[in-house]
């Protein structure tokens, strides 16, 4: 397999099998995390590996009862809202590991618009990186956005420092079924030659 290829054929993964995943693997993910670029090289981004059986179910909740008050909200239908809640509570039950993607608001290096932009493209890198390092390892991972919607809720059931702002959760595990392909806009539709 190419380069090209292997990074291709990277996927957003929702099923996993129960198998844990060695710390060690974990550690080389988070590493060649690392390596991203970031802005200033600040490396603004945090990491929160979350194993604890105990402690998931409490994560859970805290996300899908902000989800639930967000869809109420929006008039969504009552159905919907249990199915998005079960949906999401499973996910995070059924992956071996949950890696919070945070952003330290501290690592700037001024606090204007643009630097605290910088800072995020810069988290968001780090957690490509992520992705694609889990995926050279054989582990199946999916970027979720959920605590953007919760970061209080989060930080408080994660006891995290106030200067940690949540920004992804990555759920990892070894893939359990097939891979779908990828439906993909054309090339040609998003870019333009000057």
């Amino acid at each position: 397999m190419t380069t090209q290829d292997f990074l291709r054929s990277r996927r957003s993964i929702r099923r996993f099998k129960p198998d844990p995943i060695p710390d060690a693997v974990i550690e080389r993910i988070l590493t060649t995390a690392t390596y991203a670029p970031s802005a200033h090289n600040l490396q603004p981004w945090r990491f929160v590996v979350i194993k604890n059986l105990k402690l998931k179910p409490r994560l859970a909740k805290a996300l899908t009862d902000k989800m639930r008050l967000d869809m109420q909200a929006e008039s969504a239908a009552e159905a919907d809202i249990k199915k998005r809640i079960a949906n999401s509570q499973r996910r995070i039950d059924e992956a071996p590991v949950i890696i919070l993607l945070c952003r330290d608001v501290t690592d700037v290096r001024a606090g204007t618009p643009e630097e605290n932009i910088m800072n995020i493209q810069s988290t968001a890198l780090a957690g490509l990186q992520l992705l694609l390092a889990a995926h050279a390892e054989g582990l199946g991972a999916n970027w979720i956005c959920w605590p953007l919607y919760a970061p209080e809720e989060i930080k408080s059931v994660l006891n995290l420092p106030k200067e940690w702002e949540p920004q992804a959760m990555i759920i990892v595990g070894y893939v359990d079924g097939n891979v779908k392909d990828k439906a993909l806009k054309p090339i040609t539709d998003l870019m333009k030659i000057i």
